[in-house]
């Protein structure tokens, strides 16, 4: 009896807040793997099919596009409902249209499938999670978003290995069969420990959040999330297309695959570090500032992928841009979580994760359209450097219009 209660306890403090944080973690890296993933089959399907690399790409765009259309109906339900079950189906959902393309023949089914494993897997076990994480915490609470999403960047570094090892082994078929398996016996179970916070319910408040100096933030949630999720669309056509593209790149000139695909591991596993750094970051400078200073770095490498031939500074490159696209990825978030009541959170975040998902889509689309017809990737590499100045321009203004509203120079509000 003294257990159970102790259980009980445990599961509504703050010190759950971590294992939510772990699960997030797990359940993102899960989940991103398959996004990753996308790149390392797709001179494998091409060879089987014939499909060109424009096509092929769309299958990235197939998830992100799917995420969007869905996210933001996850999030009212779970701005409602709690995110616990929502989670839980779509843990159960994951697997199984990795198994269904293991037995496909047509592009449309290859969509398909994809299409499936955004809209009712992805898309429920990631932005509503950030939500909830965010929730559980008062202090810290870019670090505990930043480990979070920082599983998204593990799983992007691990599947695609993964990937590449059964593709060598056996065959593209056998891939995905196993990947399929090992979600869903990975997911479910991981899924059953998702609690909401015990903050969710008195937390339904619309009321603006307190900055540091106890002013309420000067904007409404609309203006913020119309804001934040513009910068986001360009910011995501930018960093889809080393995402989708880098591994076939380096093969293209001449790297083997699984030397690309190392590149490509540790540009990811460095990204974790750079989500943990983001999140930190907005926890000390600000979330905004965070998300700028995360932006020019981002912006300024991803031209120069094309045009590098030493494979040191090609290390050196992806593991620049791995520390830079995922601490952008922290401190949006986290600008959410600061900026907007806690009766928007989960929509906003999906408003805003929808908006993303639609340019990581966009770019990784383009990046095969503009290699099929150029014949190689420096436009594809150029046209997302110049989506993220175009991001950096948005979120200029947007601070400038804050500042404008009666923000403090300091941008960074009080846990609500």
């Amino acid at each position: 009896m003294q257990n159970n209660l102790s259980d009980v306890k445990f599961t509504e403090s703050e010190a759950y807040g971590w294992v939510m944080v772990f699960i997030t973690f797990t359940l993102s890296a899960i989940s991103f793997g398959v996004l990753s993933s996308v790149g390392v089959f797709l001179k494998v399907l091409e060879a089987e099919f014939g499909w060109s690399r424009a096509s092929l790409s769309f299958g990235y765009s197939a998830i992100t596009l799917a995420t969007a259309a869905t996210g933001i109906f996850w999030g009212f339900l779970a701005d409602r409902y709690g995110t616990r079950r929502f989670v839980l189906f779509g843990a159960i959902v994951l697997g199984f249209p990795l198994l269904l393309l293991s037995t496909m023949d047509s592009i449309v089914e290859f969509y398909f499938y994809y299409f499936l494993f955004g809209a009712f897997g992805h898309a429920t076990v990631t932005g509503l999670l950030y939500a909830n994480v965010g929730l559980w915490f008062t202090r810290n609470i870019g670090l505990a978003i930043g480990l979070s999403v920082a599983g998204g960047a593990v799983g992007q570094g691990t599947v695609p290995v993964i990937v590449r090892y059964l593709i060598n082994q056996h065959d593209w078929q056998t891939a995905y069969w196993t990947l399929g398996i090992a979600y869903i016996i990975l997911a479910i179970p991981i899924a059953l420990f998702v609690r909401d916070s015990p903050r969710r319910q008195s937390a339904q408040s619309h009321e603006a959040p307190r900055q540091r100096d106890g002013t309420a933030f000067p904007l409404s949630p609309m203006v913020v999330v119309a804001w934040i999720a513009t910068a986001v669309v360009f910011c995501c056509i930018a960093m889809a297309v080393p995402i989708v593209h880098l591994v076939p790149l380096l093969t293209d000139k001449g790297m083997s695959p699984n030397s690309a695909v190392t590149v490509f591991f540790v540009l990811m596993i460095t990204g974790a570090f750079g989500r943990v750094l983001g999140g930190k970051l907005a926890d000390h400078i600000g979330a905004l500032q965070s998300y700028i200073c995360m932006s020019v770095l981002q912006t300024a490498v991803i031209f120069l992928f094309p045009h590098v031939q030493n494979t040191i500074l090609i290390y050196a490159l992806a593991m620049t841009f791995g520390l830079a696209f995922s601490g952008v990825m922290a401190s949006f978030l986290v600008c959410v979580r600061m900026m907007i009541p806690a009766g928007f959170l989960a929509r906003g975040m999906s408003v805003v994760g929808a908006t993303g998902w639609i340019g990581m889509g966009l770019g990784g689309w383009q990046g095969g359209i503009a290699f099929d017809m150029t014949g190689d990737y420096v436009w594809s590499f150029a046209i997302g450097s110049i989506a993220g100045v175009i991001n950096l321009a948005i979120l200029a203004f947007f601070y400038m219009h804050i500042r404008r509203s009666g923000q403090p120079q300091r941008l960074q509000a009080a846990a609500a």
